[in-house]
């Protein structure tokens, strides 16, 4: 392999630039460009080649040992690819980019560590009996066909995903930017005990949304405990291989959603905008702003976004005792104003806290899942448990139920 035509293929990457941003380019650039051997001196250019070598070999071995794998993973992984327009262009000069960019990373992705250290001693006039090149960690290379593997990523791109969108289902905003919750916590529907029709209804409403049938905003307003939040995501995990991904917003972060709506506008997948507990208080900016994003107004949300927000009040604002006061009209007018922004979510589905048998169902269901004995006494503590606790709640029960099996209740 010659090593300076690779430098001058990568150099010239179009499509996939952003790679000239990686700690991996950075180490190889450095040993390429060593253009005059004789400038500083054997021993300063072999000292300068070995450092060059050991910051390349350490990036690949920081993502797993596998050079191969990891220009895949950049491949498979790359932000900033136009690919609204790869899905649905048709003229060949933006694919004839990528093949080329393709073909170079390909070339960069079989480079051994033998061929890399053939080189070193090539510019840097080790002596034949000078081991230490020899002793210099190595990596590994794996057979693949980066141009298949990418246009196949390409082909799925709308329930598969793209970016960070590929290998995560679920974000929250940071800095005002998109980032990955690295273990999300949403459980399987067949691990969720009661409430079947209400989670049913989100169901169908997400199906609806993934399969890009009409679909309604969606407002799960009810008791604390009783479930919200894990149904809400629960039903946008079980979507996630049909190209449905869920993003958190909290309270604070509403007016960031006409920007981040913005730039997802043009993206194959759907996504779920997630707003937990949200509770406004009166004459809250943020209040009008969602208000105004619900009415799909000029800065609102595109046909791949729906709004999923949970709230312990029906009508999402806390209300005073002097926003109950004045004349008729005033009062009319006050009251039809704090129950427009729930009335702009087409459904609304409420969980109140359960009814004995429903709590006790939902105790023996979770007894079961720890391999606990569903006996009379264990009924028993359970309700006693609710009563010393915050009453009856599927959370309530869950708690219990991880004391119990721990025997500490």
């Amino acid at each position: 392999m010659n090593l300076i035509d690779l430098f001058y293929k990568l150099s010239s990457l179009t499509v996939f630039r952003g790679f000239h941003e990686s700690k991996l380019w950075e180490a190889f650039v450095s040993i390429a460009q060593v253009e005059d051997p004789d400038s500083q001196g054997e021993s300063w250019l072999q000292s300068f080649l070995l450092n060059c070598y050991g910051e390349f070999c350490g990036e690949v071995l920081k993502s797993g040992g596998n050079i191969s794998s990891l220009i895949k993973d950049y491949v498979l992984g790359s932000e900033d690819l136009p690919f609204a327009e790869l899905s649905s262009d048709n003229s060949s000069v933006l694919r004839s980019a990528i093949n080329f960019d393709l073909e170079a990373l390909q070339e960069l992705s079989e480079l051994t560590s033998a061929e890399l250290k053939d080189f070193l001693f090539k510019v840097g006039r080790f002596d034949k009996e000078d081991t230490i090149l020899e002793s210099l960690p190595k990596w590994d290379t794996s057979s693949m066909d980066l141009k298949s593997e990418f246009f196949d990523m390409l082909n799925s791109i709308g329930t598969g995903g793209y970016g960070i969108f590929r290998k995560n289902i679920m974000f929250k905003i940071k800095d005002g930017k998109l980032k990955p919750i690295e273990n999300a916590d949403y459980q399987d529907e067949d691990t969720l005990y009661g409430y079947e029709r209400e989670r049913s209804l989100i169901m169908k409403n997400t199906e609806a949304f993934a399969k890009g049938l009409p679909a309604s905003n969606v407002l799960l307003y009810g008791d604390a405990g009783t479930g919200k939040s894990t149904s809400a995501k629960t039903c946008s995990a079980a979507y996630s291989a049909h190209g449905v991904r869920l993003i958190e917003f909290t309270k604070e972060q509403v007016t960031l959603i006409p920007e981040i709506a913005e730039e997802l506008s043009k993206s194959p997948l759907k996504f779920i905008f997630f707003i937990d507990d949200l509770t406004f208080n009166e004459d809250d900016s943020d209040f009008y702003a969602l208000k105004g994003i619900l009415e799909g107004n000029v800065s609102g949300t595109g046909s791949n976004i729906l709004i999923y927000a949970t709230s312990n009040r029906r009508h999402l604002i806390k209300e005073s005792s002097a926003s109950r006061h004045g004349d008729d009209l005033h009062l009319n007018d006050t009251l039809q104003e704090v129950m427009s922004l729930a009335s702009r979510f087409g459904l609304t589905i409420t969980f109140s806290k359960p009814a004995k048998d429903l709590y006790i169902s939902i105790v023996k269901g979770l007894a079961k899942e720890y391999g606990l004995e569903v006996t009379d006494d264990l009924i028993t503590r359970a309700e006693a448990f609710a009563i010393r606790a915050n009453g009856r709640s599927p959370r309530t029960a869950k708690q219990f139920i991880i004391l119990a099996s721990n025997d500490l209740q």
